[in-house]
């Protein structure tokens, strides 16, 4: 070995707790990294990535099987501009019940003998593929609980099929809810219907509405007029895909700098004073014949031997944390892949290692500048000078000695003090930020799934027609009937019927819903972002994105048209509710009455007294409404659930990781200080400081420091909350109400702001252990 060979592992054996330090550092930061990175790749573009993984369709047609045969369909393929095709799939739509729980929501079923490939390859989460009648694989995206091996009952139609759920699947475009062999479709379709046709297409120029447009027009243009029923294009499916992804980035971006500034602070700072405590050995180094250069290479590559060892950890840690946090964004991304690109851990590991390199290289080049005599004089001893002033005023105090010796310390190494503070500021951020980013998401997904009901009666499913000659539609529950039910039930308390009718604007194309309610549903879950609640007929509040999409604000009025007759409503209030692109308008039932008298797809809302037993009062209340045709369940959808548990997960990695790394900032700080007066203590020891002393004047060294980070830190991530949550909003077409922003409160924000002080006081215990435990005639021997 080299004699440069052998000053490097000399250095780094020497250096065992300081290497450990750089390693450790070095590790949480490409563990961090790592991670946040992936998470960002993911949320870039997920729609788009799972789209051209799963060679998605980009116009998914429904025909109506008795104006069109499966032949002419099949012509279609030819069509000009059609570069794929896939069908036809023989569909049905449906209400199962599952396992018997009560009816469901309508489905859409297609017979189909494989997953696919070249368009619309169906993604198979778990279990298989259908084999034969009497299996059913399911959509992750449907209404139905995907479990494998529940049964899925249809009792609507003749013989009440039953199907064996077998596997979990999903489509990106999301041509269907469920998908069986094409033998199993002549039983889930209703006697006397013709039932429908699916075709799948990928068109050469589908990147616009227009090109979409123009592709379903050459494919129908052979087809007889009406026997198109119904279309759906890739860019809906994508625009909804990324309203909701689009929250991860903000989110995201503020975790990103935070762990990119504190590890480049905490590994350069490491770094350096690693070079920096060893300027009398570069000395040393320099008298028995090492030139500059050497010198360089020497501390630089006892930097980067240990940084590689943290590296290859912290590739193996960020992986291993990945897998699962991207395993749940899947769910909510509605990607079928999870994985670490490989690009992320190159980028990672470059930048990690050529931050040590850099830092390890300009602090080794000052040193190695210094001429050997005056290398050689530098001792470990602090320059005298520093904090006399504060010994002086510390003096003064009432305060026991080891206590006043350490408070000291920030003063006379205000360097390495404002190093350590932070490292723990950024610690302090990211724990405030994470509380409020909880509290605030818990707030929002409260609103937007409206579910303050502890008992819910769904409304009906519509009439799917259409059906064969003298097939009728299931006679619907009736509203009136089951209101009585639910007023005449015991421990009935606040209760709300909610009933939807779709309409037009007169403007913005396309469809808006009115939700008209019977009762007060102010207490329902909607959260009012400004103005106030309807109160009674002709008044309506609506959604933050309704108003954009109108260029109206509150105190305007929109007619409503599509109805019987126009209804003109006055917007008196902006709500939150992100829902159907945020085109919705609630208003008083009444304010329908003469448009629209029959409002029969009611759903019923209760919240029940105090006292009552949920449980009993839904089993009590179902014996009343299972002969009237309906079913109460209790609690509300929890839409958005998973979102919550997602971003808090992140929240929750992301910051430990960030801790951590302060926690070795401050580590090395006081490790450096406790060697740097090591003679000190020993002389401290010697006139009869106890070793618990020791350690409370090395802790009482930090504490000034964490405690003045843990201050300045609160308000600075109480400023990232608030600028993170609106971006986040605003991504998603959403104005945050007050009750959203304002999740902090005084008691709240003393947990966070004395948490600087345990990131530095959980930092300096190593260190103060070893002083404690240090022999005094050792210490004292020291120079």
């Amino acid at each position: 070995m080299s004699a440069l060979g052998r000053v490097v592992r000399s250095g780094v054996g020497r250096r065992r707790v300081q290497t450990l330090v750089i390693g450790l550092a070095t590790m949480m930061a490409v563990a961090a990294s790592v991670l946040g990175g992936s998470l960002l790749v993911v949320s870039g573009a997920p729609f788009d990535d799972a789209f051209a993984r799963q060679h998605g369709a980009h116009l998914s047609i429904e025909f109506d099987a008795g104006e069109v045969s499966a032949g002419q369909l099949s012509g279609t393929k030819d069509a000009v501009g059609v570069s794929g095709a896939a069908g036809p799939y023989r569909t049905a739509t449906v209400t199962p019940r599952s396992d018997g729980a009560g009816p469901g929501w309508p489905v859409t079923v297609a017979g189909r003998g494989d997953p696919g490939r070249d368009v619309d390859e169906v993604a198979l989460l778990d279990g298989r593929w259908p084999t034969r009648s009497g299996e059913i694989a399911l959509s992750a995206d449907s209404s139905l609980v995907p479990e494998l091996g529940t049964e899925v009952a249809f009792t609507g139609l003749p013989g009440d099929p039953a199907l064996t759920v077998v596997g979990v699947a999903r489509s990106v475009t999301r041509t269907a809810d469920a998908w069986v062999v094409p033998s199993q479709m002549p039983a889930l379709t209703a006697p006397g219907s013709s039932g429908g046709y699916q075709m799948l297409y990928r068109f050469t120029g589908a990147g616009t509405p227009a090109g979409i447009t123009a592709g379903g027009e050459a494919v129908t243009a052979s087809l007889p007029p009406g026997a198109a029923v119904g279309e759906q294009s890739w860019l809906t499916v994508r625009k909804s895909a990324e309203r909701d992804t689009a929250v991860y980035v903000p989110f995201l971006a503020a975790f990103g700098v935070l762990g990119l500034v504190m590890s480049v602070l905490v590994v350069g700072n490491v770094v350096a004073s690693a070079v920096g405590t060893g300027t009398r050995r570069i000395g040393v180094l320099k008298a028995v014949g090492f030139t500059p250069s050497q010198v360089v290479r020497a501390y630089v590559a006892q930097a980067l031997v240990p940084a590689a060892a943290g590296t290859v950890l912290g590739l193996l840690a960020g992986h291993l944390l990945a897998v699962p946090v991207l395993a749940e964004t899947d769910e909510v991304y509605g990607t079928s892949s999870p994985a670490v690109e490989p690009w992320v851990d190159l980028a990672v590991t470059a930048g990690v290692l050529g931050l040590v390199a850099v830092t390890g290289w300009a602090s080794a080049w000052r040193a190695g500048r210094l001429r050997t005599v005056d290398a050689l004089a530098v001792g470990r001893t602090v320059a005298s000078g520093r904090g006399r002033w504060a010994a002086r005023l510390a003096g003064r105090l009432p305060l026991p000695r080891p206590v006043a010796l350490g408070l000291v310390r920030p003063f006379a190494r205000p360097a390495r003090a404002l190093a350590m503070g932070t490292a723990v500021l950024f610690g302090t951020v990211a724990v405030t930020f994470t509380v409020g980013m909880g509290a605030s998401l818990g707030r929002v997904m409260e609103a937007r799934a409206h579910d303050a009901a502890d008992v819910t009666v769904p409304a009906p499913p519509p009439d799917l027609g259409p059906r064969g000659p003298g097939a009728e539609a299931p006679p619907a529950a009736d509203p009136a009937a089951v209101a009585a039910a639910v007023e005449a039930a015991a421990g009935t308390g606040k209760y709300y019927r909610a009933a939807k009718v779709r309409a037009t604007l007169s403007g913005p194309t396309g469809t808006v819903d009115v939700i008209a309610f019977t009762g007060d549903a102010s207490w329902g879950g909607y959260t009012m972002v400004s103005g106030r609640w309807f109160d009674g007929p002709g008044e309506a509040v609506v959604p933050t994105a309704f108003l954009a999409a109108t260029g109206t604000r509150v105190g305007a009025t929109v007619t409503l048209n599509g109805l019987a007759e126009p209804v003109t409503v006055r917007i008196v209030g902006e709500v939150l509710d992100p829902r159907r692109d945020g085109m919705q308008v609630f208003t008083d039932a009444s304010t329908l009455t003469a448009a629209r008298p029959d409002l029969t797809e009611t759903s019923h809302h209760i919240a029940v007294a105090p006292g009552t037993d949920v449980a009993g009062y839904v089993a009590a209340l179902n014996e009343e409404l299972t002969p009237l045709g309906a079913t109460a369940r209790a609690g509300g959808t929890g839409a958005g659930g998973d979102m919550v548990v997602t971003l808090n997960a992140l929240a929750g990695l992301l910051t430990l990781l960030l801790v951590a790394v302060a926690a070795l900032g401050v580590l090395n700080g006081v490790l450096l200080d406790t060697r740097e007066r090591v003679r000190e203590i020993g002389v401290h020891k010697a006139l009869g400081m106890t070793p618990r002393q020791t350690v409370l004047m090395v802790l009482t060294s930090v504490a000034v420091t964490g405690l003045a980070a843990g201050a300045l830190g609160v308000p600075l991530g109480v400023a990232l909350h608030g600028w993170v949550l609106p971006a986040m909003g605003d991504s998603v077409g959403l104005r945050l109400p007050e009750s959203v922003m304002s999740v902090y409160h005084g008691a709240e924000l003393l947990a966070p702001a004395l948490g600087g002080l345990l990131i530095a006081a959980v930092g300096a215990l190593l260190p103060a252990g070893w002083a404690a435990r240090a022999r005094t005639a050792t210490a004292l021997r020291t120079e």
